[in-house]
């Protein structure tokens, strides 16, 4: 497909990437060793570079080589754990990743993908959110659009979509400084929470002192969940907590809650349904933890591809404010 609107697409860039282009008309195999050289820089090896591709590790290797002999240039030092870019290819890498994209709009444009994307569109999220609340928004937008496929990886690790060659990654917290651009999806209220019977047995605090004498179900790992943040007056104010069970899933919290065992801090789209039915009690509503965010991070792109916008448009629609999860929270200011 590539080489059949070359001729017609060349015209529309810039000047300066035509001049990187050079004899670009001629061997069509220039364009993929470039797209070969991108991954292989945002992977940091040949071999996931070559996985990401489809293809040989030696093939990878091969396209790189022949665009360093065409270039008269050295764009990738190698060793044996890693292969990072020298000066000239890092600026190569950028300029290169220019030109793709430009590529690929004008492909977009010709195919009129905007309407109806195909390919494969790459999403990782959360376990928890992706089982709970993902699972059925990728299987409504897979009807909408049966050209699309989806690859949906669930795990709770923070990932670089550059590195992993994904296209949309779901996190819910406080984002760190990053070079990612990051669309808030909808809010991620949390709440302290208890089993009924907990209550009835070892009674609810009054304040948010008497949690250090309460079981508390935190997330995390024990040396580092000895304190939760709660609102205090609207300020975020750090509380002592007495931690009887630490997890990385909210599941397990959520199952040891509902079991009675303690004072869960978790977010409501993984409580809410809970409490509505009653299964789960609000604890201190009056010093609820802070909240967080749900947001689409993707890597920046002067052009965002069309399958990439159309689904975090889609999960930004699906997921508003307030989202389904919170119906009780609106219930209860009724």
């Amino acid at each position: 497909m590539l080489g059949s609107y070359i001729d017609r697409c060349i015209g529309w860039l810039n000047p300066p990437l035509l001049n990187l282009y050079g004899s670009i008309l001629a061997p069509m195999d220039k364009i993929e060793a470039m797209n070969a050289f991108t991954k292989v820089v945002a992977a940091g090896s040949y071999a996931e570079a070559a996985r990401r591709l489809g293809l040989t590790r030696s093939a990878v290797s091969k396209a790189v080589m022949e665009l360093e002999q065409i270039l008269g240039a050295r764009l990738l030092d190698r060793t044996t754990r890693r292969v990072t870019p020298t000066e000239a290819g890092l600026a190569y890498y950028q300029r290169a990743l220019s030109i793709l994209a430009d590529i690929e709009e004008t492909e977009l444009q010709i195919s009129r993908l905007h309407e109806e994307p195909r390919g494969v569109l790459k999403i990782n999220a959360p376990m928890s959110f992706g089982i709970l609340h993902l699972a059925d928004a990728v299987a409504e937008f897979m009807a909408r659009y049966p050209e699309l496929r989806i690859e949906l990886v669930l795990n709770d690790r923070f990932i670089d979509p550059l590195e992993e060659g994904v296209d949309v990654t779901v996190r819910i917290g406080a984002l760190a400084d990053s070079s990612l651009i990051a669309r808030r999806l909808a809010p991620a209220h949390r709440v302290l929470i208890a089993a009924p019977a907990y209550i009835a047995q070892h009674g609810a605090p009054e304040a948010i002192a008497a949690l250090a004498d309460h079981r508390c179900l935190s997330y995390g790992h024990m040396a580092a969940t000895h304190r939760w943040q709660l609102t205090v007056e609207g300020d975020p104010t750090a509380v002592q907590i007495n931690a009887a069970l630490c997890s990385n899933n909210g599941e397990v919290l959520r199952a040891a809650a509902l079991a009675g065992n303690g004072i869960a801090n978790l977010p409501t789209f993984l409580v809410g349904p809970d409490i509505a039915a009653g299964r789960l009690v609000p604890v201190l509503p009056g010093n609820p933890p802070t909240s967080l965010g749900i947001f689409a991070l993707y890597a920046p792109n002067r052009y965002l591809a069309a399958k990439t916008r159309l689904f975090i448009d889609f999960l930004a629609m699906r997921f508003s404010d307030p989202p389904a999860w919170d119906a009780f929270r609106i219930q209860k200011k009724r």
